[in-house]
């Protein structure tokens, strides 16, 4: 055989007899197992008493909803409610977009506020004369 095609890796079979003489990973595979048996055991039951509650909740949610059903059944209404409720979020829903709009809006004048504040400032820096002394005052020192 080739040095490329032989295979360094072993079967599982070849090392089945290592595996089952070896009492130091069997002792190391039963500290584990005891170790670790107890927090499975208790997420087992956490989980197993998970289940029966939520079958318990939908049992109680299909009882409450029939129920309810029978109470709108029973309950003849003169006003339609579900129309106002939509209106009431439909609105609900114009006022926050506006809302953004306006924020938006508000943003963007604090920007154009600020630039025209920087604009202003460089002009008055432009115009206004330096503190260094003027022609006047250093060609005739006498008229002071």
């Amino acid at each position: 055989m080739d040095a490329d095609t032989a295979s360094t890796t072993t079967s599982i079979d070849d090392k089945t007899e290592d595996f089952c003489e070896n009492p130091t990973r069997d002792i190391l595979a039963e500290g584990l197992m005891c170790l670790l048996k107890p927090t499975i055991d208790q997420l087992d039951e956490r989980v197993r008493a998970t289940r029966i509650s939520q079958v318990e909740l939908k049992q109680q949610i299909e009882v409450l909803s029939e129920e309810l059903k029978k109470i709108s059944e029973s309950q003849e209404c003169i006003f339609d409610i579900d129309v106002y409720v939509r209106k009431l979020v439909n609105a609900k829903l114009k006022v926050t977009v506006v809302s953004n709009i306006l924020q938006a809006v508000q943003d963007r004048l604090n920007k154009v506020h600020q630039q025209i504040a920087k604009e202003q400032s460089r002009r008055r820096a432009l115009l206004e004369p330096s503190p260094v002394a003027t022609p006047l005052e250093t060609t005739n020192p006498s008229i002071q």
